[in-house]
């Protein structure tokens, strides 16, 4: 009877195919026709999810980049919006390198990321010497709480108006914004306002 049984349940012997796939990313198999079989249908699906990719969707995406152009206050900054779509680990950071449109070293900025809030809004500090239509680099870094980079986005920015549209000094002062007396002497508003300059 036994061999009956035995004769009517042969064992297949799998193609190469899907024995490398398989061996590829799991243990060898255990001994015997039957068992083999049995645990065939489990360690596949248990291989497939070992080899997937560990890092997983980017949390932060690109959602804007400009120039902001501040007349009354007579300073211009860069502006960078993300949006977050997956979560971070507790106590990740973004950090951005503007690059310093006046030369020298990158001005660099650091922001907290929090599990409620899925806008992100970097502004880099006062910038001078923007010229029209020239890329400016922006490096911008995600951090996790140990160190590590969970991810990286390089972009440019570019502006539509040189900075000397702007005024060389702020037109307005104080918390009440009261015209400038430096701008507008004996209260009087002059002629012709003197526009910024790039020192280099």
């Amino acid at each position: 009877m036994k061999r009956w049984i035995a004769a009517l349940m042969p064992f297949r012997k799998p193609s190469k195919r899907e024995d490398a796939s398989f061996v590829r990313c799991r243990a060898p198999s255990a001994a015997g026709p039957l068992r083999a079989l049995a645990g065939l249908a489990v360690a596949i699906p248990l291989a497939l999810a070992a080899c997937q990719r560990e890092t997983g969707p980017d949390p932060l995406h690109l959602t804007g980049k400009m120039f902001i152009f501040n007349y009354r206050l007579a300073y211009a900054t860069y502006m960078v919006t993300l949006t977050k779509s997956e979560p971070v680990p507790e106590g990740s950071v973004v950090t951005a390198e503007f690059e310093n449109p006046a030369g020298g070293a990158p001005l660099r900025l650091e922001r907290k990321l929090f599990a409620k809030l899925d806008k992100v809004v970097l502004e880099s500090p006062d910038i001078t010497c923007v010229k029209k239509g020239r890329p400016y680099r922006v490096a911008i870094r995600v951090v996790g709480p140990g160190g590590e980079e969970i991810q990286a986005i390089d972009t440019e920015v570019r502006s539509d108006l040189d900075q000397d549209v702007m005024p060389a000094k702020a037109l307005v002062v104080g918390p009440a914004y009261d015209k400038n007396p430096e701008v507008f002497k004996d209260g009087k508003t002059p002629t012709v306002f003197e526009t910024a300059k790039c020192p280099v």
